[in-house]
């Protein structure tokens, strides 16, 4: 049974590189927010309501924590297998959905917008992670997983390659902008969103990419390796800080679950241990210094010595 720590520092916070201590609070500890899920995902924070929306996929719910209250509820039941959620840059939520395969848009009064459900006439696979650039254009991966069995979604079959897409904010067109990935996963851009990184699931051991954004911000050019894991680790979905570190949701395992901390130039610096597999993180709160962990069947949260990037 999980426990908070009663001590400051906590033990939990691990230091694996001198350049991690000037994020690490002293007097600052993992906190569990809420538990009860079956697979926790795609946080997002909305500052403006304080208050975090995150996905529990195989319940078919988006989840609802109040930091006034500190109360959790269900934000929508029926979400169509919800997984990964942001906003756009007029505040509204943009959703991943595995059930109807699509990436959807929640209007100010409530009404479902679809964004992208299919490219040249086929059907996307099952949108996973979504992030919004500067410039109001969506970026999201397309892995194959909520069409795998029933569970996180309904079995059908393939009709397209594993892709990353981009949605043009004034015209709708989507565009594929990475096709060499094998099962894109977690995607994030650089906070001068000159870089993005993208996760590969599909091999083993898995990969975190990194591509140059090119210059009229619509493509993704010079595709490398920003590192390979070792072969019983996993990262998910994760988010860069201003200062350019990347922050992953990490597993599988104890002594490795929970989220890794990379500097810019691929040395792991930090690690924060959770009792399970951590999928999917953002930041928040009133600082943007609040690090909300969506880990399977819960929702974690540590206060830290930076903040998200505003392009995350």
């Amino acid at each position: 049974m999980w426990q908070a720590a009663e001590r400051y520092p906590d033990p939990a916070i691990q230091v694996l590189d001198p350049r991690f201590l000037k994020y690490r609070l002293f007097n600052a500890s993992v906190e569990r927010l809420a538990t009860g899920c079956r697979w926790s995902e795609g946080p997002v924070w909305f500052g403006d309501g304080r208050y975090l929306l995150w996905s529990d996929i195989p319940n078919d719910r988006i989840m609802r924590w109040d930091e006034a209250s500190s109360t959790t509820s269900v934000f929508r039941a029926g979400s169509h297998h919800a997984n990964g959620n942001t906003r756009d840059r007029q505040g509204r939520l943009l959703t991943c959905e595995h059930g109807q395969r699509r990436v959807t848009r929640t209007e100010y009064d409530g009404r479902i917008t679809v964004i992208a459900d299919n490219y040249q006439g086929k059907r996307l696979n099952s949108p996973n992670d979504i992030v919004v650039k500067s410039d109001d254009s969506i970026w999201f991966t397309d892995p194959p997983f909520g069409i795998l069995g029933e569970y996180e979604g309904a079995a059908a079959a393939q009709e397209l390659p594993t892709q990353v897409y981009r949605v043009d904010a004034r015209t709708g067109a989507i565009k594929v902008v990475c096709s060499e990935i094998n099962r894109p996963n977690g995607l994030c851009f650089s906070p001068d969103e000159k870089k993005m990184y993208i996760v590969e699931s599909g091999v083993t051991p898995r990969n975190i990419w990194v591509f140059d954004v090119s210059d009229d911000g619509e493509s993704l050019t010079n595709g490398r390796i920003f590192l390979t894991t070792q072969a019983d680790h996993s990262p998910d979905g994760f988010r860069c800080d201003v200062d350019g570190n990347v922050w992953a949701g990490w597993g599988t395992g104890e002594g490795r679950d929970g989220v890794r901390i990379f500097a810019p130039d691929a040395t792991p610096i930090g690690h924060i241990l959770l009792p399970e597999r951590c999928a999917n993180l953002c930041f928040g709160g009133a600082k943007r210094n609040r690090l909300f962990m969506a880990a399977s069947h819960s929702l974690y949260a540590l206060y830290v010595n930076t903040q998200g990037a505003v392009a995350c």
